[in-house]
């Protein structure tokens, strides 16, 4: 059994770690740190664990702990995981990062958008961005997984396939996404109230927003240069779900005609076909948050709108499964030679 410790479990993403953990046929929770709650059992914060994982809260020492550990999960804020991270702790265990501390290979800009001092430069280099199905040839021999974001996984793979295949002009992507609330993670925002939220919508973080970059680096390497996104982000009132829908110009064939909604989607059978968790949705088809609820399922749905001569690009997964846990597991899986939807199968909750 692989042994799994897992910092910041009180949040919403490493409590969902420990649900999908505890499932986990080839995997373990061995140990769960927090300094606030030693000794309180796992259960009595998350109830819906009740007689299903017995683990409590401990503060041993970290080099202590991960004695038990194979693999050590960073469910915390920007710049936790980059203050621990040094070579005795990668010889005792990997590491997989759910913040964005070694997402963005780029210090300085690390540094503007999130406006800390990265603490671990020198690690930048080897941690793997932990985009399962665009990086598994490169996440098994990992000793750092940089877990990315949850709008950030939606975005990249709706848009990646035509990015690769140079069908649309990058620079003209603008990606507009809808985020429920336990994105914003579980403390208390006055913001995030009931009241705030309720029979309400709203873009925040306009032209700010952290994941953009993310966005950015990642699409870059796909187009082959350096690229600019348009992102919006959207908090809307519901509890699980990113939604994305993005626009860009289709580049002309030789005809002097763009491609139709046949041929994109045959670009991404070509690129996703064959992908457990990636699901193209059929011609006319929509993607929506409610039919990947609680699952690592991502939807992705294309149209060619041939009076603008634009994609519109539609995407949607459940922020705390493939948007974080889920998607750590499947890193998990490959870091350890499993199949890589050990522990994913169950299928999304409706209603």
């Amino acid at each position: 059994m692989i042994k799994a410790g897992v910092i910041g479990a009180t949040g919403y993403a490493g409590s969902e770690l420990i649900r999908l953990l505890s499932g986990h046929p080839e995997a373990e929770v061995s140990w769960i740190g927090s300094r606030s709650r030693e000794g309180e059992p796992f259960h009595r914060l998350y109830g819906n664990m009740y007689q299903v994982e017995e683990i409590s809260f401990s503060n041993d020492d970290l080099s202590k702990a991960l004695d038990s550990c194979d693999v050590l999960f960073t469910a915390t804020p920007q710049g936790y995981a980059a203050s621990i991270v040094n070579g005795d702790l990668l010889k005792k265990v990997k590491l997989i990062d759910l913040s964005a501390d070694f997402r963005i290979k780029d210090v300085s800009v690390y540094e503007k958008w999130y406006g800390i001092e990265h603490k671990a430069p020198g690690f930048l280099g080897e941690a793997v961005y932990g985009l399962c199905e665009l990086a598994r040839d490169r996440i098994g021999s990992a000793r750092i997984i940089a877990n990315p974001g949850c709008y950030t996984t939606c975005s990249i793979l709706s848009c990646y396939p035509l990015v690769k295949e140079g069908i649309i002009d990058p620079d003209t992507l603008i990606i507009d996404a809808k985020s429920g609330t336990s994105g914003a993670g579980r403390g208390a925002k006055e913001a995030n109230l009931f009241c705030e939220v309720n029979e309400n919508i709203k873009a925040y973080g306009v032209a700010t927003h952290r994941h953009t970059p993310e966005i950015e680096e990642q699409l870059s390497y796909a187009a082959g240069r350096e690229i600019t996104v348009s992102f919006t982000p959207h908090l809307v009132p519901m509890n699980r779900g990113i939604l994305v829908t993005a626009y860009a110009s289709l580049r002309k064939k030789s005809d002097g005609t763009v491609p139709d909604t046949r041929e994109l989607l045959g670009i991404y059978e070509k690129y996703y076909g064959k992908e457990r968790f990636i699901r193209i949705l059929p011609e006319g088809v929509c993607p929506e948050t409610r039919w990947v609820e609680g699952s690592n399922f991502t939807d992705i749905g294309i149209r060619a709108d041939e009076r603008t001569g634009r994609a519109v690009i539609m995407g949607a997964l459940d922020n705390l499964v493939k948007g974080a846990a889920g998607q750590a597991v499947q890193n998990m899986n490959l870091l350890f030679g499993l199949p890589e939807s050990t522990g994913l199968e169950a299928a999304p909750l409706f209603p």
